[in-house]
């Protein structure tokens, strides 16, 4: 098979647009939660289940962000540690968690099932562009990765003898602040509507 043929297949070209805009998409039902008042159920489990989800998800970035080093100016190699021992895709993995935990913050408790198979369907295409791009990048040990660990549900029995954690924590936080601006907004959406 032709590889310039494979990637101006349409199938090819919407996963690339997909994964270079995948950070303005997966904004699209958080903007949506903030914006729409309408049908909101407050219960007193709401707030904390939402802000458990939220953290969770929180959580997951900073620990994949500690062994990614995406954000943090380090040269990259092939991540096989911490959450990518149990997962290849912890990053999208808690993005998924924060927005379903800024949409149950903001009581669109019937947006929630919206919220997880629109992100899971975005996410979907972005790592199939993603894994071909790392494949192509890492070769024949990326694609042992990609037999021995799971795209998307964790296999927590891995660890094995592969580092969890590193020292990079405050570098990660700080990197990651930024993923708690949308819930500044909830928390003003839920004055304004008070």
């Amino acid at each position: 098979m032709n590889p310039k043929a494979s990637a101006d297949s349409p199938r090819a070209i919407l996963c690339r647009f997909f994964y270079g805009y995948r950070g303005y998409l997966v904004a699209l039902p958080v903007i949506f939660s903030l914006v729409w008042f309408r049908w909101e159920v407050e219960t007193i489990w709401t707030w904390p289940v939402g802000l458990c989800l939220f953290l969770l998800g929180f959580g997951i970035r900073v620990w994949a962000q500690q062994h990614l080093h995406y954000r943090l100016k380090v040269h990259k190699n092939l991540t096989l540690t911490g959450p990518y021992v149990f997962v290849r895709n912890p990053i999208y993995i808690g993005n998924i968690s924060i927005c379903l935990g800024l949409t149950v913050c903001s009581e669109l408790l019937w947006f929630v099932p919206v919220t997880m198979f629109y992100c899971w369907g975005l996410y979907s295409f972005v790592v199939r562009y993603e894994e071909s791009h790392l494949l192509a990048k890492y070769g024949e040990p990326y694609r042992e990765y990609m037999e021995e660990v799971p795209r998307w549900y964790p296999r927590l029995s891995r660890s094995g003898n592969k580092s969890l954690v590193t020292g990079d924590l405050l570098k990660s936080v700080i990197v990651e602040l930024h993923s708690l601006i949308p819930l500044v907004l909830v928390l003003i959406k839920e004055l304004i509507d008070a």
